[in-house]
């Protein structure tokens, strides 16, 4: 069985924008192109297109302006395309066929309700990242270190049942 991967986010309408936008615009330009080599004449925003480019040069204000637009696009467009994706969503081990994910918050949650179980604990924080768990525990009656170590034992326990594909590593801080 091979490791759950990393969820994805889905982005079918921008990517499908973006093709159609593409696809029109190679298709106006093929267009205009066999226009031309069938002797016919170009179009008029062709030929004024032409006329702006004979007349601006590349340290003009407006060419500069737009080169800095689809510069800016082009790194929009990269950046939707090399996004890590749902990072708030942590894969979990599945049968084959399944993919089961649980987001970060709802697994906090969990592992906060289990820490506070604990004998002695009177308030925690969890900070639920993709490899590690922080774990901040407030004690009031019980000595530090057996409430550490019941901590390990509940949390060690909770992680293993929340069934990630993987788990993170606990870090435990307890204090008064």
């Amino acid at each position: 069985m091979t490791a759950p991967r990393r969820f994805r986010s889905a982005r079918r309408i921008p990517a499908a924008l973006t093709a159609l936008a593409v696809l029109a615009l190679a298709g106006l330009f093929l267009y205009d192109l066999a226009a031309v080599r069938a002797g016919r004449p170009a179009m008029r925003w062709r030929r004024e297109l032409a006329g702006q480019l004979e007349r601006q040069t590349p340290s003009d204000t407006a060419v500069l302006v737009a080169g800095a637009l689809l510069a800016l696009a082009g790194a929009v467009l990269l950046l939707l395309a090399l996004a890590p994706g749902v990072r708030g969503l942590l894969p979990m081990r599945a049968e084959p066929g399944v993919r089961a994910g649980i987001r970060r918050k709802a697994a906090a949650l969990v592992l906060r309700d289990r820490a506070m179980e604990v004998s002695g604990v009177r308030s925690v924080r969890v900070r639920m990242g993709r490899g590690r768990v922080g774990i901040r525990a407030t004690s009031h009656f019980r000595e530090l270190d057996d409430v550490r170590a019941d901590l390990d034992a509940v949390l060690a326990t909770g992680i293993e049942e929340l069934g990630l594909a993987h788990p993170p590593r606990p870090r435990v801080r307890v204090r008064r």
